[in-house]
């Protein structure tokens, strides 16, 4: 009969496993290198296995170890799964919320806004809100949610629609007082232009399928809302944005919206999540307040 297995061990072996090293396990456990290593060891020991290999560059598991990492990550999971059921079987909801999304007007006015908001009806929830553009990996557990503009990949994760977030070309009274009139997108062409991450700018007739694509030329270049609007107020040139980032330019008429006749194709705005069945009661109350509110902040 083996001897007993010590579950403190079992779990430093999933995170070492996962975190692919002793240094980055040992961040994550807040421990010494040295004690993971004798905590390996100890479980070795007692399975009579040996579950990772270590050279002084890599460090791989077994074949042995990867059935047993692969079983025990389910197993641990269903006990945390568990712990929270028990835990939030009270009367008031807790814990943490760790949410991604791009920065800017969409990220400061809106997600902020009904973050606070769901906030002040779940105050036992702490939320941490993280505005980088890069691509997360929900998977590794990073995040718990990431609202994501754009089309999504396939993939195992789950996703709710949130709006189509309208899209369009704007100067100012100014700038075309200065630089004329524009009649269809090809006019683009002999104009400024103020570009973010997108210089390719496609168009679609309303009235056709009729569809024009060009390569703008931008005097100025820059990833922020703002930015592009304060310098477009100012008659620098013509900018492509979503359409909520300047309704207040637009109604102190700074700016007027260009090509009645062409439209841009509108960007889906999504809810990304891991898909679990047994999804923490925090994460459901906040995934339903989401899809019942947010487009009060549109």
């Amino acid at each position: 009969m083996k001897k007993q297995i010590n579950l403190a061990d079992i779990r430093t072996f999933v995170v070492l496993a996962e975190q692919g090293s002793f240094t980055k396990a040992a961040e994550k456990l807040m421990c010494s290198r040295s004690h993971i290593s004798k905590q390996l060891a100890q479980l070795e020991a007692r399975l009579g296995v040996s579950l990772l290999i270590r050279t002084t560059r890599t460090q791989h598991l077994t074949p042995q170890g990867e059935v047993f990492f692969e079983r025990c990550e389910r197993s641990l999971k269903g006990i945390n799964h568990a712990v929270e059921s028990v835990l939030e079987d009270a009367d008031v909801l807790s814990g943490s919320i760790k949410i991604n999304c791009v920065g800017g007007q969409l990220g400061e006015e809106v997600i902020a806004k009904l973050v606070n908001d769901f906030m002040l009806e779940y105050p036992d929830i702490d939320i941490e809100l993280d505005f980088s553009s890069r691509r997360v990996d929900l998977i590794a557990g990073e995040f718990d949610f990431v609202f994501r503009m754009g089309a999504l990949p396939d993939s195992s994760l789950m996703a709710r629609k949130l709006t189509d977030i309208k899209i369009g070309i704007y100067a100012s009274p100014t700038y075309l007082a200065k630089h004329g009139e524009l009649k269809e997108p090809k006019d683009l062409l002999q104009h400024k232009c103020i570009a973010g991450s997108m210089r390719h700018w496609h168009f679609l007739q309303n009235k056709s399928d009729k569809k024009y694509d060009l390569l703008v030329n931008a005097n100025l270049t820059c990833k922020n809302g703002r930015v592009m609007i304060m310098s477009a107020s100012l008659g620098n040139g013509i900018i492509r944005v979503p359409e909520f980032y300047c309704r207040q330019a637009i109604k102190e008429g700074k700016l007027v919206a260009l090509f009645d006749d062409w439209a841009i194709e509108s960007t889906p705005l999504y809810l990304v999540y891991v898909q679990d069945k047994h999804c923490a009661m925090r994460l459901r109350v906040f995934k339903e307040f989401v899809m019942a509110n947010f487009c009060e902040y549109m």
